[in-house]
């Protein structure tokens, strides 16, 4: 400890800084998308239209098969030089580092969440149902007003557990040079011979932010009544 150099890490903590914001901006926009997405999906695997179920069950089981690495480098290396196939193009189009991380990201977690949103469906009873056809609802007003709401508040704790998950994966995105909190990192350390002070303190932060998150999880099951 007597090497650790501080200065490296407070001379460089608002590019550090700078790229920890690209992490949460990625981790809140795959998580909203993801729940959005996850649910459709949940709500296409429970439908009772089979084909529209088995797509929706492949792509998840598909999803959920790969390492999200591997989708990542399909996604930034692959999808371009098949639209160039079916459209046509002269050369692959730049689909660029941050759309690729957005779009891979939220497709990833689609799969993630709609396991986790279709657990709470099935959580809710089917008294609820019932009661909501009884009131002279349709289907798609008893999924949004009566069980969504519901099911949404019993999954909440697994729902921020996963994004915990996907706050930590985002640092996968390094591999295509974006500029993230890891990679801010990485840049830095690479250039002032600085790797312990690097990867020591975005260690420290990022043990900071999830253990801190895991507390407010652990509030909320004690809060969160399941409802059945």
């Amino acid at each position: 400890m007597n090497d650790f150099d501080f200065s490296a890490i407070t001379g460089s903590l608002p590019y550090l800084l700078q790229g920890l914001g690209y992490t949460v901006q990625l981790t809140v926009v795959a998580c909203l998308g993801g729940i959005f997405f996850g649910t459709l999906l949940a709500l296409a695997r429970l439908s009772s239209i089979k084909p529209l179920a088995m797509i929706a069950a492949g792509y998840v089981n598909l999803m959920r098969s790969i390492p999200l690495i591997l989708v990542i480098f399909w996604f930034y290396f692959l999808v371009p030089v098949v639209l160039q196939s079916v459209m046509g193009y002269e050369r692959p189009p730049q689909v660029g580092p941050d759309r690729s991380a957005y779009i891979t990201f939220i497709m990833f977690e689609a799969a993630f969440f709609c396991e986790i949103m279709r657990a709470g469906i099935q959580s809710i009873s089917r008294g609820q149902v019932s009661a909501a056809q009884a009131l002279g609802l349709n289907y798609r007003q008893s999924m949004w007003l009566i069980i969504l709401p519901q099911a949404f508040r019993n999954m909440l704790p697994v729902l921020l557990t996963q994004t915990i998950i996907l706050f930590q994966d985002t640092s996968l995105v390094y591999v295509l040079s974006v500029t993230d909190f890891l990679g801010a990192a990485s840049k830095i350390a690479q250039r002032d011979s600085s790797l312990v002070e690097m990867y020591t303190f975005v260690a420290l932060v990022y043990l900071a932010i999830c253990f801190s998150m895991s507390m407010l999880v652990k509030a909320l099951q004690k809060k969160t009544q399941i409802i059945r």
